[in-house]
């Protein structure tokens, strides 16, 4: 058992790794061009980082580890918006206009309705569900783009060269297929040898490949970039039930347990608090941060 948990240590590391080192060189590629910070980490940001889930859901679809698959992207969502959002209030003030909660947060909600939705019908998400859950995501992006007014435009760069970037995002790329690979195939054999259900595997494993999109946010609002900070969480938070989701049941279906209903509730009513105190204090206050890191508990328990 020890050898099959350091294979998911390793499997998570390299998800990680990679796509850190893919939102880096896409990122680097998208500033050269001016686009808003907001836009820059609720798309490019957010689907690099985004990569980890992909991967694993794709993995899944293969092996037939939905449960695997659904638990790694609530795991990863609901501590993207408990304990990002709270980890980013306590570093540096975390001000967002209520616009932008009330678009992008209900982008947000909107996507993890549909996700409860595909999942609580049929017992899975199908083939074409897949498709067009992904098809959703490319309509909204789409809608975003046409709708950016390229406020707080990112910074251009010229010490990063395309190539280089380029090289970045291709090294990253290869390490997230792999460590995908490994962190399923390791999942489910742990979820074997332990009595564990699949599901609460994935939620563990959502948390650590979550990190990418917290270290990201954490940075930027240090760096007075609130706009990639918040959007990085909430575009990560649509990426993935949408997205994520839906290129894994487009491979192949998802087969799904009733047990993963109740989770998915849970991370759709913490996240719609959490969009709550960002849109009622404008600037989030320490109290309602700490809050917000202790709603992540249940999510954990349920």
């Amino acid at each position: 058992m020890l050898a099959t948990v350091a294979l998911l240590v390793v499997g998570v590391a390299m998800l990680v790794f990679g796509g850190d080192r893919a939102v880096e060189g896409t990122s680097a590629l998208a500033r050269r061009y001016g686009v808003s910070t907001f836009f820059v980490g609720i798309t490019v940001v957010a689907v690099g980082s985004s990569l980890p889930e992909i991967a694993t859901a794709i993995y899944g679809s293969l092996y037939g580890a939905g449960d695997l698959v659904v638990g790694h992207i609530v795991g990863s969502a609901t501590s993207q918006i408990t304990l990002g959002i709270g980890v980013v209030a306590l570093v540096g003030p975390l001000v967002v206009s209520r616009g932008k909660v009330a678009a992008y947060g209900g982008g947000m909600l909107a996507a993890m309705t549909v996700m409860a939705a595909l999942v609580a019908t049929g017992g899975g998400v199908s083939h074409l569900e897949g498709v067009l859950a992904v098809a959703l995501y490319v309509v909204f992006l789409a809608a975003l783009y046409e709708h950016e007014d390229y406020g707080g435009l990112a910074e251009r760069t010229s010490d990063t060269t395309r190539a280089r970037a380029a090289l970045r995002t291709v090294v990253g790329l290869a390490l997230v297929v792999a460590g995908g690979h490994v962190l399923v195939s390791s999942g489910r054999a742990l979820a074997v040898e332990t009595g564990v259900p699949a599901y609460l595997v994935g939620v563990v494993t959502g948390l650590g490949t979550t990190l990418p999109e917290i270290t990201v946010a954490v940075l930027a609002v240090r760096r007075d970039r609130e706009g990639i900070a918040v959007g990085t969480l909430l575009g990560s938070n649509i990426t993935d039930p949408l997205f994520s989701l839906g290129v894994g049941a487009a491979v192949g279906g998802l087969a799904v347990s009733g047990n993963v209903l109740l989770p998915i509730a849970y991370m759709t009513g913490v996240s719609a608090v959490v969009l709550a105190l960002l849109a009622r204090e404008g600037a989030m206050e320490r109290r309602s941060a700490l809050a917000c890191l202790l709603c992540y508990l249940p999510a954990v328990l349920l």
